[in-house]
């Protein structure tokens, strides 16, 4: 179990790394385009910057989008109790509870720390869980919390975001280089560079950022299974409620892709597998590790 967690976030690790690679190249391009390598720094504070705000307002934006409703013990003491007890046994900051009124099974949390944390489940996982299925599902929430996989998830979306807003900017200087009123060779150079600048970034944001960014979810959600078994030291409770999920999973009302990495099973496409942007492994893989980390405690 423990070479699992080591494994996870060495290769997250490694994706983000390569991810930032990415970014450094497309940065030093720019300046190439621009005859100022200077820009490059420029370029990366406003990186910087948009990640930051990205960072601060998750949380917020992931309640709203989900319309998700905070609750108090005396609102539901089954799920509170849960998030309580498995808070005080890992010694964590009790995190605000959220049920989120939807008939699909799911959960998710999120939270910059531990300090700042939200946990939220669906009406439908509270219909269909037990309560050992229900404390797998909470621990293995608790444990993104734990391991601070909202600032990884955060992190890349926000240079995500921000390369494409940089491609778009270069499309358009572009065109206005080619376009513009005093057109010359220098002027065409620069438009053919700033073209290619911005179809690069165009590629990175839209096709390689959202493979990297489902890589690196892929390997959070392992990552909080090993750490979820861990606290509970239960497997069957977390690997039955996967299986309930891929049994009888449906698509949430108000299902978003931009959050799909933070749910514990696909909000939009549950059950599908072996997808190449897919935010979730496989059920049946999660529950085969799942098992094995169990006959090794």
């Amino acid at each position: 179990m423990y070479s699992a967690i080591a494994a996870n976030k060495r290769n997250t690790i490694i994706i983000i790394g390569l991810f930032v690679a990415l970014l450094g190249g497309l940065a030093y391009a720019w300046g190439v385009a621009s005859g100022n390598g200077s820009s490059v720094i420029p370029i990366l504070i406003f990186v910087g910057l948009y990640t930051v705000f990205q960072y601060y307002a998750a949380s917020s934006i992931a309640i709203a989008m989900s319309g998700a409703i905070q609750i108090t013990k005396a609102d539901n003491p089954r799920l509170w109790n849960t998030v309580e007890n498995l808070a005080i046994r890992e010694g964590m900051p009790m995190p605000k509870v959220y049920i989120i009124p939807d008939e699909a099974p799911n959960a998710f949390a999120t939270g910059r720390d531990p300090k700042h944390a939200v946990v939220a489940a669906t009406s439908g996982l509270l219909d269909i869980m037990d309560d050992q299925e229900l404390e797998g599902v909470m621990a293995h929430e608790m444990g993104h919390v734990k391991n601070y996989d909202i600032r990884v998830s955060t992190l890349v979306f926000g240079l995500i975001s921000a390369i494409g807003i940089l491609a778009d900017f270069a499309l358009r200087m572009a065109f206005w280089a080619n376009h513009g009123g005093n057109r010359n060779s220098n002027n065409n150079q620069l438009g053919l560079i700033l073209l290619l600048v911005g179809l690069v970034g165009s590629i990175v944001a839209f096709l390689i950022g959202p493979l990297v960014s489902a890589a690196i979810s892929r390997q959070r959600e392992y990552l909080a299974d090993a750490t979820g078994v861990e606290s509970t030291r239960y497997p069957d409770g977390l690997a039955r409620a996967l299986h309930k999920l891929g049994t009888y999973g449906k698509p949430m009302r108000r299902a978003s892709s931009s959050m799909a990495h933070m749910y514990i099973s696909d909000p939009s496409k549950p059950g599908m597998v072996e997808r190449m942007f897919s935010t979730h492994p496989p059920i049946p893989k999660r529950i085969a590790r799942i098992m094995q980390m169990g006959d090794k405690l």
